[in-house]
């Protein structure tokens, strides 16, 4: 087959494969078989001794009460960003599609929050909310008499606080795709509604919604991976894991044992628990979203 589509190059397809491939196994597949060993040896935080424990590291974050919390933080935070950030995206894309005047501004204008990086999204959200000189906290005392919204102090507000900032700075990206999906659906399937008299609200969620199963299935996945990946650098500036370790998700602990507290060990042991979920998250989500999913107009 291959020297039908290569006529005297046998091993050409493997030769234009071969940087992607390399880069994916000195990048990736190493490092990880690399964490994965790691995860059952303890070493000094020198470096200079290495001690084989076995299943140590994963009995202790299993035990662990601290782990415990930053599990329970990281499911909040990433249910927020997902089921609100993917609500918003949708509204926002469904009123975007709509003939209003101005519409190429507004699509533009809400998309660039993506072109941001997260350590830049942390920053502004850092600022716009610092209790002595950010614009909302002075908003808010202006209009309840002078209450003090010090998010810096109060663990659940930190958390809505870092949790809006993550959907905000997803935003743009969820309604590219949600945009580009409206625009497919089929208009006689929506005349045909509004003949036999379906309201709006009908017809969006009988046939808009179906139609959209496709993106809304990749759009579930792609926020998952960035809600527990790809908000550390927002997590780092804004609150480092605080107050009282109430933004300490899942990644940024595994960062801050590995790399401030220098017990490699475990946080290799959180890297490979992580994968794992996420993992198993992943094929769950998409075999069940898959089935559901209306691929044909």
């Amino acid at each position: 087959m291959q020297e039908d589509r290569f006529p005297g190059h046998r091993f050409l397809p493997y030769l234009l494969i071969l940087p992607s491939a390399a880069i994916i196994i000195i990048f990736l597949i190493v490092p990880f078989i690399q964490s994965v060993q790691e995860s059952f040896f303890t070493t000094n935080p020198f470096g200079t001794k290495t001690i084989f424990v076995g299943l140590r590291n994963y009995m202790r974050l299993f035990a662990s009460s601290d782990y415990h919390k930053s599990i329970v933080t990281t499911l909040i935070f990433s249910g927020f960003v997902i089921m609100i950030g993917l609500s918003m995206s949708l509204a926002i894309a469904h009123l975007l599609n709509q003939k209003i005047r101005g519409r190429g501004f507004y699509q533009i204008a809400l998309i660039w929050t993506y072109a941001l990086s997260p350590a830049v999204a942390g920053t502004i959200w850092a600022l716009m909310f610092a209790p002595a000189t950010g614009i909302v906290p002075y908003i808010v005392a202006k209009l309840f008499g002078g209450y003090v919204l010090n998010w810096m102090t109060n663990g659940k507000l930190a958390l809505l606080v870092v949790s809006a900032a993550a959907t905000w700075k997803m935003l743009g990206y969820n309604i590219v795709f949600f945009l580009a999906g409206l625009q497919n659906v089929p208009g006689e399937l929506l005349e045909a509604a509004r003949v036999d008299g379906a309201t709006g609200w009908r017809t969006f969620w009988k046939i808009t919604f179906p139609m959209l199963s496709p993106t809304t299935t990749f759009l579930l996945f792609v926020n998952m991976l960035y809600s527990f990946f790809q908000v550390f650098g927002l997590i780092d500036i804004m609150t480092r894991g605080g107050p009282g370790d109430a933004t300490n998700i899942l990644v940024y602990k595994l960062y801050r044992d590995g790399f401030i507290h220098m017990n490699s060990g475990s946080a290799s042991a959180q890297s490979f628990i992580i994968f794992v979920v996420i993992s198993i998250a992943a094929v769950i989500q998409l075999r069940v979203a898959t089935r559901k999913a209306i691929y044909s107009r």
